[in-house]
Formats: C-alpha cells, structure tokens, sequence
C-alpha cells in the first residue's frame, strides 16, 4: 500500500491539543495551521513514519525562514543604528542571526516542548539540542511569513532579537564582551564547524552555585571558563577560547 500524505487527523492528538498554547505564547492564530504542523515536525518523526503516511518535515520551512530572518534583521538593524558601518551592521546580524542565539530565543519561547521528534532522537534529548531547536525556530520564521506575512514575522523575530541586540550594543558602540557571539562569528568563517557548551561541574549551596563549562570545536576542547551562572562560564569559556585559539587579547 502506497504512502499517502498526513491529514490533519493524522497527527497525534497529544501534539494538535498543545498548537493553540504555542500560538498564544506566540501572539498569532494561524489561519493555514499546516505551516505551524509542518514547522514542529523534524525530519526523525516525517522518516519513521514515511513507510505509511508522508508527513512534510520542516527543512523547507527553515530554507526560507533563515532568508526572513535575516531580511528582518538588516531591515531594523539598517533603520535604527543610521551611524553605524557595514562592518558593525554585520557583525551585529552575524551575533543575533546564529545559531546560538536562535537556540536562545526557542528555548525562551518553550519551543522545544511542542515538536515532533522519533523516540530515539527524544530520548537522546532532541527537544533541547541547539541545531535542532535552531533549525525549529527558523521554521517558524517561515511559518509566520507565509501565513501573516513579513511584518507579521518581523514582529515576532524582533521580540526576541531587540533585547539580544540591546546587550550587544552600548552607547552606539557594538560591545565586545559578548565572548560567545563573536566565536561563533569566528567558527562561521570555516564551514562546518561546529562550537558546543558542556557543563562538566558545579559546586557549592544552591544560594551561592558555581558552573564550570568547557566549550568544544568538534571534538576539541578550545576553552574552559567558570561562573555564578551557566551563561556566565559560557561566556568565561569563550572568552578563553578567543584568547588561545585565535589570538584576540582577553579582558577581565
């Protein structure tokens, strides 16, 4: 028997139930509710299922909602930083645009909750692995754009990327103390590279907890750094790796 394509009804009844608590986190009620199906579903769930029904996974979404996004992005950045240059225009897209911070603003959103994933790929903790949620936020990107339009998307990106854009820049000048930002700006530069934040420690009362976080190129361990918080060791971790894998002085 030949594969047919998902209907709605053929969606688990637990994954539909939840759309309308995404769409109010959102601020938007889809009139297409296919774009918000297929921008939560990854591929793992689309090819353990394909045997008997074909269900359409997300990567297309993301193809066009990585273009909204940074059409979104320059648009505003171009409209409210008049004095700066193309180079900070740039580097400010580049740290706001990654996929760090595209991890940040799904997991602020809860994204991670509402997608479909295989059994394996959730027992491995799909629902909280950067590329995936990256990817996902993306995906909705597009889901926004094609249903609302651009102004409908841009809405939403801007709420979470103006206050990640608030930190990088002060006084008109672009920061330089978000460590994490400009080595994934650095680590772009070379295709398929791939940075990753470990947690390997922490100690002391819960009132008074410090993190030690290692960063990793691949496989290599390119720095370590230890904070109050775990964003604080990241950004420690990075700044360590800047200083001894690419040579960019650090500051204490």
């Amino acid at each position: 028997m030949e594969a047919r394509i998902a209907r709605e009804e053929d969606y688990p009844q637990s994954f539909l139930s939840r759309l309308g608590e995404l769409e109010a986190r959102i601020g938007y009620t889809f009139q297409e509710k296919k774009y918000l199906r297929v921008a939560l579903t990854h591929s793992s769930f689309s090819n353990e299922k394909r045997n008997r029904i074909l269900y359409e996974h997300n990567e297309r979404q993301e193809f066009l909602g990585d273009s909204v996004l940074s059409l979104i992005v320059s648009r505003h950045l171009f409209s409210d930083h008049a004095t700066f240059q193309e180079g900070v225009l740039t580097k400010l897209r580049a740290a706001s645009v990654c996929a760090e911070a595209l991890f940040e603003y799904a997991e602020e959103l809860g994204l991670g909750s509402f997608m479909l994933l295989n059994h394996g790929l959730e027992d491995a903790g799909g629902r909280h692995q950067k590329n995936i949620l990256a990817d996902c936020f993306e995906a909705l990107i597009a889901a926004l754009f094609l249903d609302g339009g651009f102004e409908c998307a841009a809405g939403f990106v801007l709420r979470f990327a103006q206050p990640r854009l608030h930190r990088l820049t002060s006084g008109g000048k672009l920061r330089d103390d978000d460590y994490k930002s400009l080595l994934q700006e650095k680590v772009q530069t070379s295709p398929g590279e791939k940075v990753e934040y470990r947690l390997i420690g922490e100690r002391g009362p819960d009132h008074h907890k410090e993190f030690e976080v290692e960063v990793r190129l691949n496989s290599n361990v390119i720095g370590q750094g230890i904070g109050k918080s775990k964003r604080e060791a990241e950004q420690e971790a990075a700044r360590v790796a800047l200083a001894t894998w690419f040579g960019e002085a650090p500051k204490n």
